[in-house]
């Protein structure tokens, strides 16, 4: 199987290759670096609701959204990037995604304690050392390909992460500071080193053989892969699919409110991640759903339809727990750590 270590490469690529691959069918094992910082959000998040646009555009830093899902996250050359595409019917790669997770982040879990790091591995797909995460992963369908996506973390800066990201004010943005330094660690915090990048990429090239067999590695991209990347990135890196998902968002201050009609707006954290949702409840009946959130979707595409499939239904917990249930069943829907009973929940809490 291909095997790139590319190192340090612009910011585009380091989300444009992993696209490129999926897309062009190709298995392979990208591991990379962003040569400069920038910002990126999950696929189903609202960027205007998480990340300060204005102060990333006067700072100069994009922002980008993945076809992955997850949350928010500052990504900068302290990272190194691992980025596994595989065929979804590939016989190592389970159809369960807890499973999945589990099994392709075990070679993660293995480099980290090559490199004096007691990490361990937490459903539903982070790393943890010393109870603090320490690399953050993904996993995604993308045209009948199955991608992982995650990081060794050798340096973070807490206060660029804090920065951007949006919030009510200041006392809050200190919070998230501190909260940061005190759940995210580092493979330096945690050894007092900063390795090498090659020798954490050919580690846990060596660790991933066991699963894919041999690994050809080579340092250089070819064209076609660059070429799709370029094209890719030039359809995802716009306006137009950043905000898509806050388009899909009612606005709020459009809705007349009169007897009868209220909006629902809610968030709940749940194991597979924070769920958000807005509704309006007009005469006892849903509608104008949206969703988001840093949780996992598959098949990911497939949220804007449960918005459609719970509009209409009666404002209640247990009508919308049902429908969100039935919509999960006809269409084999899996969202580790996230149940349908949830969507009804955020919006009917306590009830």
């Amino acid at each position: 199987m291909e095997c790139l270590f590319l190192d340090k490469v612009s910011w585009e690529y380091s989300q444009g290759l992993y696209h490129a691959a999926a897309h062009l069918g190709r298995e392979m094992l990208l591991i990379l670096r962003p040569a400069t910082p920038y910002v990126c959000i999950g696929c189903h998040q609202d960027a205007q609701q998480v990340i300060d646009l204005e102060y990333a555009e006067k700072h100069q830093i994009p922002v980008f959204r993945r076809e992955v899902g997850g949350g928010a996250v500052y990504l900068d050359g302290g990272q190194l990037f691992y980025q596994l595409i595989l065929r979804a019917e590939h016989p190592e790669v389970p159809a369960a995604k807890e499973a999945f997770y589990r099994k392709f982040l075990a070679p993660v879990v293995e480099t980290y304690r090559t490199f004096g790091v007691d990490a361990v591995y937490k459903p539903v797909n982070d790393i943890l050392a010393n109870n603090r995460k320490v690399s953050g992963n993904g996993a995604a369908e993308i045209n009948d390909m199955v991608v992982l996506v995650g990081n060794f973390i050798s340096q973070f800066d807490y206060e660029a992460m804090s920065r951007v990201l949006r919030v009510p004010d200041e006392k809050f943005r200190d919070k998230v500071y501190k909260t940061l330094q005190e759940n995210l660690s580092t493979i330096e915090r945690e050894t007092g080193a900063v390795p090498a990048n090659a020798d954490l990429a050919y580690t846990l090239v060596g660790a991933f053989k066991p699963l894919l067999g041999e690994l050809n590695i080579s340092t250089t991209a070819d064209d076609e892969l660059l070429s799709a990347a370029e094209t890719l990135m030039a359809e995802l890196h716009t306006p137009e699919w950043l905000l898509e998902n806050d388009r899909r968002q009612v606005e709020i201050s459009s809705v007349k409110i009169r007897e009868g009609v209220a909006v629902i707006q809610n968030m709940v954290k749940t194991p597979g991640g924070l769920l958000q949702m807005t509704a309006v409840n007009n005469e006892g009946t849903l509608c104008d759903v949206h969703i988001a959130g840093d949780f996992f979707f598959y098949p990911q595409d497939l949220l804007p339809d449960l918005e459609k499939h719970l509009e209409g239904v009666p404002a209640n917990k247990q009508s919308v727990s049902e429908a969100a249930a039935s919509f999960y069943k006809q269409f084999e829907v899996e969202s580790p750590g996230l149940a349908p009973e949830d969507f009804a929940r955020v919006i009917f809490p306590g009830v």
